[in-house]
Formats: C-alpha cells, structure tokens, sequence
C-alpha cells in the first residue's frame, strides 16, 4: 500500500512510529506537511500539489494534524478523500471532534456522562452560570486550548468571575465545568481502534498540579479500567465518528465521566507505559479497512 501521512514534522515521535511501523509492513509511506499542500478543486479531477508535484496512487492517510492548522488541514483531508483515498479518521469526524462545545452537546444527546458543564455570551450572566455548574471551584477552558493550555482551576466565586471576565474581554470562547476534587488530579486515556480498547494509561498530575496533560509535566502509568469506563469511552469514540482516538475520562464519585475525545492523540506515552505497538495496531487496522470510496464517520452532527 502507498500511505501518506499528514504531519508537519517528520521527527515527532508519533510520526516516526507511524513510518517504521508501515514500512516494517511493507508499505510505501510519505509524510506530507498540509501547509505546504495547494489544491485543484473540480468535480471531475480533484487534485493535491506538494512541492510542485502531484500527489496521487495513494491507498490511504493518516492525519496527524495540529489543533492549531485544523482548518486547513482538514481541508487538505477533505482533498484525498474527494480523490477516493481511504482516511483513518474522516475530515468531519476531526472537526467535530476538535469544536470543544460541540462534541460536548453530541456526548450529551447520547446520554454520555459528563462533568456539569456552562457556556455563556455575556458577562452579564456569569453568576447564573457558576450556579449552573454547582459553584467554585470550577474548572475554566479556552474554546481553543490543547495540551492544557487556557485551562484554569478557580477555587473561589470571585477568583471564577475574575478568570472569566478577563477571558471574555479578550474576545476568548470559555466553558466553565465542575471540579472533579475526587480525580485527584488523574485522568484515564483510553486508547480506540476501530471500536476496541487497545491500551489504557492513567495519567497523574505533578504535585501542585490539576492538570494531568505530559506536557504538563504529568506522569503516565499503565492501568486497567473497569468495564463501564470501556464502554463510555467506545461509545464516545462512536458518537465522534473516529476509528482511532483517545478518550479522557475522569473517575468520578457518579461514574466516569468524559473530558475529552481526542482525533491525534500521541503515541509515546501510551507505547511507554503499555509495552504495545500502537502504531503497528493502526497500521492493521489501515491494511483491514482500506478501500477505495470507503467511509467510516458513525457519528452526527
């Protein structure tokens, strides 16, 4: 098989996997950076260009793209999938995965546990919507954020208004969501492929820390989750529409309940603390499943 892969650096540890773990297959893979690609829209020969070339005979692509370039990356995902190349996770299912509010109201509809979670506009109603969410502390997102970044712990009413006034006046898109004291500062990352639980990771925050992110300075360890937390996290992973993604659930006092669902979820730390090769298993998955004008996206939306 010809496998591109869509990433922006070749050297990141999830990219250099993804390419010994094809090529120890016998594939032909290519990393392609998105931002460099330029596209040929018609309704009879869509085309992608890279570097002066055209880029065809693909069998299929791996996204690995940044939350940062999600627009066009997935523009350029959208592209191969025009040209009839199989993705290991569809264009739409990434965006919707990646629009925080939205993936949080699709889990919701299915009747997936969640932490209480508020979205306001204005200013205005910031009291009514810290009493929504049961009060400080809470927990404040950037719309935008990853890896931690724009996430912040208020431990008090007035702290809680001070983060979200000043959030707001910056023009910046927050929700504000229950503190689950009972983590402890540790989440669980389930790791799906094509509708199994591959490998299970707990994650624990540094000391001082709530956020249990790696890049955080977190730590990971390989753990068993019980069968509940499974199923959450397949039906997440379902309702998302992803073949492969990672699950961040946090084990609350009334069961789990999920945090995040992520479409690129790292492979370094789930390899180290499972022992498993994750890339290989995708890899798999990508030779089973890859065919021409095969889609997969389950989800709505």
């Amino acid at each position: 098989m010809k496998i591109a892969i869509l990433s922006r650096n070749s050297k990141l540890y999830s990219t250099r996997r993804l390419v010994e773990a094809a090529q120890a297959r016998g594939h032909e893979v290519r990393v392609i950076d998105a931002l460099r690609c330029y596209m040929n829209i018609t309704s009879h020969n869509p085309q992608i260009h890279y570097r002066g070339e055209v880029l065809e005979g693909y069998d299929a692509v791996i996204p690995r793209i940044g939350a940062s370039v999600t627009f066009y990356g997935t523009a350029v995902l959208r592209q191969f999938e025009m040209m009839s190349v199989y993705p290991l996770n569809e264009s739409v299912a990434i965006t919707r995965a990646r629009d925080k509010l939205r993936s949080l109201q699709l889990l919701s509809r299915k009747g997936i546990g969640l932490p209480v979670t508020g979205f306001a506009h204005s200013p205005d109603d910031i009291d009514d919507l810290l009493d929504t969410v049961g009060g400080a502390p809470v927990v404040i997102k950037l719309l935008e954020g990853t890896q931690g970044i724009g996430v912040v712990l208020a431990e008090t009413k007035q702290a809680a208004e001070s983060v979200i006034q000043a959030f707001m006046g910056l023009k910046q898109q927050i929700l504000v969501q229950e503190f689950i004291k009972e983590a402890r500062g540790a989440d669980i990352r389930a790791f799906v492929i094509g509708g199994k639980v591959v490998a299970a990771m707990k994650r624990q925050a540094k000391e001082g820390e709530f956020r249990s992110n790696l890049h955080r300075g977190g730590t990971a360890t390989l753990c068993r989750i019980t069968p509940e937390e499974r199923a959450t996290a397949l039906r997440a992973a379902k309702v998302m529409g992803l073949n492969v993604c990672g699950v961040d659930l946090l084990r609350s006092n009334h069961g789990p309940v999920v945090m995040e669902v992520n479409s690129s979820p790292g492979l370094e730390g789930i390899e180290a603390a499972s022992g498993k090769d994750i890339a290989g298993m995708i890899i798999d998955f990508i030779e089973r499943n890859a065919k021409p004008n095969r889609t997969q996206t389950r989800g709505s939306g």
